[in-house]
């Protein structure tokens, strides 16, 4: 109760939630700017929206092959080294991608980075979902989503300028200090095998999935996971290569469009935790978040028409220009719709996962589920999506990829609730 009554805040006196909030920072911070980074690649070797992609989906198809198994082994495991091996394989991306210099250097090594996000982000919120407090798991989640957001956020702005000034080599050096201060964090803070191990005597990892799979509630998950990622991947990987290559939009003001829906999700994610924990019914929070997304995503095309109605503004500081087109406007606000979108589904969907896992202990394998139905969208959603705008139009694409979300939240929220949670108890006795 005392977490609850002091918020988010409260949480940061704690050494472990710190040291998990830190590989939530690294992990969000690398993603955000490696996505800015990605569109001057799409720039610098002049590729089409199916190349284009391709960067969304080697990104996935690794995740893809890996997060069942992943999900069980964090349960058997202990969490920390999983999490320490992920911030490492970070480094590496970092040092490879300084180096890059063809379409097939950055496929290749958004497969690693692919592996390395998942070790991070599973591994994260198991432990997260494990080691907090049932009265204030949604705080925690919340909070714990709350500082990915501000740290994308920071990788939009931050990241975007490093791009914008330096160039490459010197914001993956940034990167790599980052990701290696998470890595003493967690070293330092965290208790080995946080969160404790399941038996494997108990369940095999393929009966924990088909059990959990048994669910309704996970069907129903799992479905709108996989419908609704067709529609944002479309959104993270070609909205910033959409400011780039369609209005010339430079690196630092791709990371300012982008900070829109940073900022409301750094500054939500917590509160809407906690009304999660409050107000329960958390399919509702899906459903409304999964709406308003749908929006945001239907709103990026408009940006092709804004030049006819909205006039670039130009500003003028310490002696250099900066002219924001209409496009930036009308890109700046989508983001901030989708933003809200996010803050109002993710804690709940989280929150959802790990209570579905922890009735046949097996948290990591719930939320690998959760993962791999947003793989499936993952990794033919941004082809899918690119060959659809190199055939039709900008607006076709991204209304296609509204329209997965709308379907998505519909057939999700006429699944939900049909099946009660099992009891504890009666669980542990079969």
């Amino acid at each position: 109760m005392g977490e609850s009554a002091n918020g988010s805040l409260g949480l940061f006196g704690n050494r472990e939630f710190v040291a998990l909030a830190s590989t939530a920072f690294a992990r969000s911070q690398a993603y955000s700017t490696i996505l800015i980074a990605l569109a001057l690649y799409a720039d610098l070797f002049q590729t089409s929206g199916t190349v284009e992609g391709l960067f969304g989906t080697a990104f996935a198809a690794i995740q893809l092959l890996i997060v069942l198994p992943l999900g069980r082994w964090v349960d058997l495991q202990d969490s920390k080294k999983f999490l320490l091996v992920g911030l490492g394989l970070n480094v590496v991306v970092f040092v490879a991608f300084a180096f890059a210099s063809s379409v097939s250097d950055v496929i290749l090594i958004r497969m690693v980075q692919g592996l390395s996000a998942s070790i991070l982000w599973l591994t994260g919120t198991t432990v997260v979902g494990e080691i907090s407090p049932d009265e204030s798991r949604g705080l925690w989640i919340g909070t714990y989503n709350q500082v990915g957001a501000f740290s994308s956020l920071f990788g939009d702005i931050f990241g975007g300028l490093l791009l914008y000034v330096y160039g490459f080599q010197a914001t993956y050096a940034v990167l790599s200090v980052i990701t290696i201060g998470a890595f003493l964090a967690v070293w330092g803070f965290l208790r080995d095998n946080p969160g404790g191990k399941a038996d494997p005597e108990e369940t095999s990892g393929r009966d924990a999935i088909k059990t959990l799979m048994g669910r309704r509630a996970i069907q129903a998950l799992v479905f709108f996971r996989g419908a609704f990622s067709v529609g944002k991947m479309a959104v993270i990987i070609f909205l910033p290569i959409y400011a780039r290559t369609e209005f010339g939009i430079n690196p630092l003001v791709i990371g300012g469009i982008m900070a829109g829906g940073k900022l409301t999700k750094s500054l939500t994610q917590g509160k809407v935790g906690d009304w999660t924990d409050r107000f329960g019914s958390r399919y509702r929070f899906i459903f409304a978040g999964a709406l308003v997304y749908a929006v945001g995503t239907a709103m990026v095309p408009l940006a092709g028409f804004a030049e006819s109605y909205i006039p670039s503004v130009t500003l003028t500081a310490l002696g250099s220009e900066l002219v924001l087109p209409g496009a930036f406007f009308v890109l700046f606000s989508a983001y901030a719709v989708l933003g809200v979108g996010d803050s109002l589904r993710l804690p709940a969907s989280m929150a959802l996962f790990v209570e579905e896992g922890e009735h046949f202990d097996a948290v990591g394998s719930s939320l690998s589920l959760r993962s791999i139905s947003w793989k499936v969208g993952q990794v033919g959603g941004p082809v899918l999506v690119g060959f659809i705008w190199d055939a039709t139009s900008v607006l076709i694409a991204f209304w296609t990829a509204a329209g997965f979300i709308v379907v998505s939240s519909v057939v999700f929220t006429a699944l939900f609730a049909v099946e009660p949670a099992p009891e504890v108890d009666a669980v542990a006795g079969d």
